[in-house]
């Protein structure tokens, strides 16, 4: 853990093109909070239980996701995926994986609007019309 008032953590992000300029005005505000946050969220990277290539799909799925939607950070991820030897076709194996995570909006609202059309009394789909 570094020292209060020290951000090596947030140091080494910035200098190997890893920071998210997003995070400028939380870093500036509370600098000692953002090296903790960043400090705990590198750890997998830290530790080498995962290879680089894996946790370079990983950071793929997180930046894709729908819920996350980083660009940046897609680019970025794939680019070094790419220098690890990872293929095209891994990256859209990652990319379609992650692509899922949308169902559940679907998943969620679908018996919703069904529920809502059999409270107005409006015709559904012969597959659900019970």
């Amino acid at each position: 853990m570094a020292e209060i008032g020290t951000t090596p953590v947030t140091d080494g992000l910035k200098a190997a093109g890893g920071w998210n300029q997003a995070w400028d005005e939380a870093a500036a505000f509370d600098p000692d909070w953002m090296e903790r946050f960043l400090a705990m969220g590198t750890t997998s990277w830290q530790r080498g239980v995962l290879d680089a290539k894996t946790l370079e799909f990983l950071a793929i799925a997180v930046d894709a996701s729908c819920t996350h939607m980083y660009a940046p950070g897609v680019r970025r991820h794939i680019a070094k995926a790419l220098d690890l030897g990872a293929t095209p076709d891994e990256i859209l194996a990652v990319l379609q994986a992650v692509a899922v995570l949308g169902i559940h909006s679907v998943a969620l609202g679908a018996p919703m609007l069904a529920q809502e059309m059999r409270d107005r009394g409006m015709p559904l789909p012969a597959a659900i019309d019970r």
